[in-house]
């Protein structure tokens, strides 16, 4: 093989492996309020959300523990939030970022799927795959 042939097979090769995304990305994504839109299971339509009477807030610290917790929007914009929340650890792992919840001692782990500023899939190890869109908040003019 020439020198150009493998020089272009390696350019290549590096463009391409650039291209691919870290799990490590979709951190930037999770936090935030997200409601959810659908739930699927092997590729079947589970329940859909037409309504939400909750949404699920994440927060994700520098050092990639944080917490989910539920909360309900009100008509002003605001949220009533309860103390109730699932602290948890981000993980990249093998490909993956990996969420692990740890509730008295019993550890529960989600993959995160795809987390962009338009949609969050995560999935759980039952198989239930959690699609959520970020919420938009109902404004009701006076």
């Amino acid at each position: 093989m020439n020198f150009r042939k493998s020089l272009f097979i390696v350019l290549v090769a590096l463009t391409f492996g650039s291209c691919t995304s870290s799990p490590k990305d979709e951190i930037d994504f999770i936090e935030g309020y997200w409601e959810i839109k659908e739930v699927k299971k092997d590729n079947k339509l589970i329940k859909e959300y037409n309504v939400n009477l909750s949404v699920d807030y994440f927060k994700v610290n520098d050092d990639l523990t944080g917490f989910r917790k539920k909360v309900t929007p009100t008509l002003n914009g605001t949220f009533t939030v309860t103390q109730d929340q699932a602290p948890f650890t981000l993980k990249a792992e093998n490909d993956s970022l990996n969420i692990y919840y740890n509730h008295n001692d019993v550890i529960t782990k989600e993959t995160v799927i795809k987390a962009t500023k338009d949609e969050l899939v995560i999935v759980n190890t039952q198989g239930f795959r959690y699609i959520y869109q970020p919420y938009k908040s109902i404004n009701i003019e006076e």
